[in-house]
């Protein structure tokens, strides 16, 4: 069995309703999934994180070292891959199109075997998996203070125990908010907040110590990534955990996050980061330095496929009676794409996700769904 073509499906839906984070507005959800085809005829699927149109180049250009090659060899192939553009891409781009390669290798191999990827990868140590709620975006119109508590009562009904808020508006807006969920939602529901890098270090720690007592499970992206120093000044500066690694690559990169523990939870997203391949190994660096793994994760539910084989595999931390078990980001967002391209989608069940059980991701493409999103 070789590769025999490596077909890209750049896809694109407009949204009805825009919405913001603290840095820009999306008007439209872009996808760009990676189908590997062998010579059985058999195709494995993967999906790249970020700006979709730009790995479509990257990915082109590396189809060459791809075809005629075992799929099978998918460790090797990452490593040929990720060695020959070292000097260009040791980050970004082409980590992000290698990402998309590598989990389309690992769907390809699971079905080849007959197998979902865990088994692949020494698992299922869990066959379904607690899922947080990614959503209270901002709106063009409407009060946020209304339209957010709402959506977060919303959550709290249909099972989550736990949400996520985009902050970074500004410290005095973004205490109010986090005040007016917390207490619409009641103490036990888990709430987090997430600014994507949109403070420096300074309004960092004023945002988190006026709302320390509000319990947040964790601050993710206080500070831009390129500033572990800020990370470490935040953490230092005040009590609530510190999360981040949505914008970091590879083995390499988190290690430096590790060794100078600059966050309390690691987040590396599976498309972005080096595919299953690299994000495995960074999960067992993750717990050998005791630090906490939740994937970030924005994407089709090819993306959420990927991750949640990845959770499937991943350690409790610590190993106890009273584990404390990794958690699936759940966007809760417009996406017309996200369930559409799915043959059947991953829904959860009062905020519990099951592990796709089928070869592969576990999931089957809708063809027919793909060539309504097409960018041509």
């Amino acid at each position: 069995m070789r590769i025999e073509r490596v077909n890209l499906h750049l896809l694109e839906g407009r949204l009805d309703r825009p919405f913001a984070y603290s840095r820009a507005w999306f008007d439209r959800r872009m996808a760009l999934l990676v189908e590997i085809v062998s010579t059985d005829g058999v195709s494995g699927w993967g999906e790249t994180y970020g700006p979709a149109r730009m790995h479509v180049g990257v990915i082109e250009g590396l189809t060459p070292l791809l075809i005629g090659a075992d799929p099978l060899r998918s460790e090797f192939l990452w490593q040929e891959i990720y060695s020959k553009y070292r000097d260009h891409g040791q980050k970004g781009l082409l980590i992000q199109a290698l990402s998309g390669i590598d989990i389309a290798l690992w769907d390809l191999k699971g079905k080849h075997f007959g197998v979902p990827v865990h088994r692949l990868m020494g698992g299922p140590l869990r066959s379904e998996v607690p899922a947080y709620a990614t959503g209270l975006y901002r709106r063009r119109e409407g009060d946020p203070a209304q339209y957010l508590v709402e959506e977060a009562v919303g959550y709290a009904a249909e099972g989550f125990a736990a949400m996520k808020l985009k902050v970074g508006f500004g410290v005095d807006e973004d205490a109010r908010l986090v005040r007016a969920i917390r207490k619409a939602i009641g103490p036990d529901r888990g709430l987090m907040i997430d600014a994507n890098h949109a403070y420096d270090a300074v309004s960092a720690i004023r945002l988190a110590r006026r709302i320390e007592d509000c319990d947040i499970g964790w601050f993710e992206e206080p500070v831009p990534p390129e500033d572990i120093n800020g990370y470490l000044q935040v953490k230092r500066g005040q009590a609530i955990p510190v999360a981040g690694g949505e914008c970091e690559f590879t083995r390499f990169g988190f290690r430096d996050l590790l060794v100078r523990r600059a966050v309390d939870v690691l987040q590396p997203d599976t498309c972005s980061a080096g595919g299953l391949s690299e994000c495995k190994k960074i999960a067992d660096m993750a717990h050998a330095f005791g630090v906490r793994y939740n994937p970030h994760v924005w994407g089709t539910g090819v993306a959420i496929a990927a991750s949640l084989q990845l959770l499937a595999v991943l350690p409790d931390t610590p190993l106890s009676l009273a584990p404390t078990p990794p958690m699936l980001e759940f966007d809760r967002t417009e996406h017309p794409i996200r369930h559409a391209i799915l043959g059947e989608p991953i829904q959860h069940r009062s905020g519990v996700v099951t592990v796709p059980q089928r070869p592969g991701l576990g999931i089957d493409i809708d063809r027919q769904a793909i060539e309504r999103f097409r960018v041509n």
